[in-house]
């Protein structure tokens, strides 16, 4: 006989703002324990001295977390001139340093170079694993850690805010997948022939999730076992927005959830298809969410006329 899981059955995402001085494994522990869930996860690391957007998948959630870790994220940081560490953020050791302040001038010369495709190093202290190892780890030891450069995509920098006297600047970024913050800081510095490191990062947005529908840890522990699901527990396919809907009938979600293809030939068949955007493309699959009678049933890939599952869901 099976064992039976602990906690309950939540299929559901959390739009936590996480706070500062947390790893995002500590945050999702949190939220599955407050929420008493059989099964969590995060879309996206956020560094512990960071804060803001960590979606959290509880349940059939965990199955669309690719989706949402493609997705774009904004993020709104600080640099602080002058000095460059070892972590690129204010936790690690100084190893440059120069009493050189670029101007506000000087600073939006050269952001236009981090903007589009760009090259970048991720930092030492990241947590990509090298020959099976996190960098992090490696570097603490000791050992010099070599990165690999990586092409990263950048929508937007722009400066916030200018403080010559305090010399730090605040930007908004807006990018791809893979980005790293701390590396735009680090680079930027040595640009500007005055080094940098990231003394604040807050994550603004992750997709569909944003600020303005975030919920924090405090406010999920003074609600305790009183938790609303209302504003707290957002539906699965929430992370899947920018995913074309297709509505399909009782028995073709069942040949679906079963694992079966479905072909799409008819013409009215093919007009469901173009009515969601999808392009019928045999060597381009799309994908497409599957539903019926406005609940999700699975994540299929379109391939041609033929409608084929990838993920399904059990709700």
């Amino acid at each position: 006989m099976p064992r039976r899981k602990k906690g309950l059955k939540i299929d559901a995402w959390v739009n936590l703002d996480k706070p500062y001085d947390m790893t995002s494994t500590q945050a999702v522990g949190l939220v599955r324990r407050l929420l008493n869930a059989q099964k969590a996860g995060h879309a996206g690391t956020l560094d512990p001295l960071a804060t803001g957007i960590l979606p959290i998948a509880l349940g059939e959630a965990t199955k669309t977390v690719p989706y949402t870790q493609d997705s774009q994220k904004t993020y709104e940081f600080s640099v602080q001139w002058g000095e460059e560490r070892t972590t690129d953020d204010l936790e690690g050791d100084v190893i440059h340093s120069s009493n050189q302040t670029p101007s506000s001038d000087q600073i939006h010369a050269v952001l236009g170079k981090y903007i589009g495709q760009i090259e970048q190093f991720p930092p030492k202290f990241s947590a990509i694993k090298i020959n099976g190892e996190r960098a992090y780890d490696l570097a603490r030891d000791g050992h010099d850690v070599e990165m690999k450069s990586r092409n990263v995509h950048i929508k937007k920098l722009e400066l916030l805010n200018h403080d010559m006297n305090a010399r730090n600047s605040t930007f908004v970024c807006e990018c791809g997948k893979g980005t790293y913050i701390r590396s735009i800081g680090r680079d930027m510095g040595r640009d500007l022939g005055c080094y940098g490191y990231i003394s604040a990062l807050k994550r603004t947005k992750v997709g569909p999730f944003e600020l303005n529908n975030a919920i924090s840890l405090d406010i999920l522990e003074k609600m305790g076992d009183n938790t609303p699901t209302d504003g707290v527990l957002l539906p699965v396919e929430m992370a899947l927005d920018d995913i074309p809907a297709l509505s399909v009938t009782l028995q073709e979600a069942s040949k679906l959830k079963s694992g079966q293809a479905c072909s799409f030939i008819s013409r009215p068949d093919i007009q469901r298809l173009t009515d969601i955007g999808v392009e019928i493309n045999p060597k381009d699959p799309s994908p497409v969410l599957v539903i019926l009678q406005g609940k999700p049933q699975a994540i299929a890939s379109l391939s041609g006329v033929e409608l084929k599952p990838v993920r399904v869901f059990n709700l």
